[in-house]
């Protein structure tokens, strides 16, 4: 039988520990034991009625079901009525893109941006996809470090000048999953003349304006002065609208970046199913009373596991947006792999190693806050009840 070789990139691919993780609590459950499950970030809310609705009527009919080809216009009037709304953003419609959902857009992007050994700046932390979308363009990853000394906000003005003059892009996100922070206006305001100074596109994922909490208002970086000479940005309906599985993101800003990805992906994309975009019609131009009442409800139970985590000894900051927190492991562990796998099986609460996103990920834990507060209260009384943060 013939030897098969595969891509050494694939390699890079290996399921590894959410694999493990996911054999762990199946186990668990066939045991008849609790689990709760804290790891995967999947809205537990339904998509609005009149989302659902349009989606519904559309489906009904048969001239609905043949390639979409391209965005239908009211699809990008939405965009624009929704822009201008939540962001005091006016956009043209040239700078507007549907894609198949933010992870698809960002791991093809670099297809389009770069050339092999063009560097590509990415957070560390950060989630998987910042790093491997832009490796599939062979482009060299740096990471730049988020601490806590520098408020969780790239150094720029440390930033090696040698490297910045062969960096295309940088990929930037706030609130960013995993490390639960948002970023003052300043940042940003800073962020683009830097990026104009040094040619560096700047590529936002902003997945989670929508989802803040504590008074925080959600931004784009576009309606910073100059953003849309060097910046894109991803904005996407699943997080907000519950709308994961129909895959409905966009990409916005500069129009030459957008033209530029549309051509590409004209190559590999017939366009996005027509129910589909009538739903995210609905989504985008219907009333936000829904995302305003998640946004509260995620933030009832970030206040019920990082406040009662704090109660019971587990000193944590509380998340600032996004749908999870973010967690040093408790005193006495070192390892986070280790410790998740043991708290899972003297709890049964299940959460994210932070070594899953990059090496200042070591020793922390994600937590997605995808349980009701109830449900949340309960996994907080295991761990208190378990004894693990004494040991």
């Amino acid at each position: 039988m013939m030897e098969l070789q595969f891509a050494d990139r694939m390699k890079d691919f290996e399921e590894g520990i959410f694999q493990l993780l996911n054999e762990k609590k199946n186990e668990r459950e066939a045991q008849g034991k609790k689990v709760y499950n804290l790891s995967v970030g999947t809205p537990d809310f339904e998509p609005a009625r009149h989302i659902m609705e349009a989606v519904k009527a559309a489906a009904s009919k048969p001239e609905n079901y043949k390639y979409a080809l391209a965005d239908l216009p009211q699809l990008i009037e939405a965009v624009q009525i929704r822009y201008r709304k939540r962001y005091q953003v006016e956009l043209e419609k040239n700078e507007i893109m549907s894609v198949y959902g933010s992870q698809e857009g960002i791991a093809h992007i670099c297809l389009s941006l770069c050339n092999p050994g063009d560097i590509v700046l990415v957070p560390n932390p950060g989630y998987p996809i910042f790093e491997i979308g832009p490796s599939l363009a062979g482009v060299e990853i740096r990471t730049y470090d988020l601490t806590e000394e520098n408020r969780y906000l790239p150094d720029l003005e440390h930033l090696d000048e040698e490297m910045l003059k062969k960096t295309k892009c940088m990929i930037v996100s706030y609130p960013l999953n995993p490390i639960c922070k948002a970023a003052p206006d300043e940042f940003y305001e800073k962020l683009i003349p830097w990026a104009l100074k040094h040619q560096i596109i700047i590529i936002h994922d902003n997945a989670y304006s929508d989802i803040i909490y504590d008074g925080r208002v959600g931004k784009s970086i576009l309606a910073v002065e100059q953003a849309k000479e060097i910046a894109v940005e991803f904005y996407s309906l699943s997080k907000s609208f519950n709308y994961t599985g129909a895959r409905m993101s966009f990409l916005v800003g500069n129009e030459k970046i957008v033209a530029t990805f549309k051509r590409l992906r004209s190559q590999i994309d017939y366009g996005t199913f027509l129910p589909v975009q009538y739903g995210a019609i609905a989504a985008l131009t219907g009333p936000d009373d829904m995302v305003f009442a998640q946004c509260l409800e995620y933030q009832r139970r970030r206040d019920a596991l990082c406040g009662g985590l704090r109660e019971i000894g587990w000193q944590m900051e509380d998340s600032e947006g996004t749908m999870f927190a973010w967690a040093k492991i408790p005193q006495g562990y070192e390892d986070d792999v280790e410790f998740v796998m043991t708290l899972l099986e003297r709890t049964g609460v299940l959460c994210t190693p932070g070594s899953s996103f990059g090496s200042l990920g070591k020793g922390h834990v994600r937590f997605a806050l995808t349980l009701s507060v109830e449900t949340i209260r309960e996994a907080v009384e295991a761990i208190r009840e378990s004894g693990i943060l004494t040991k």
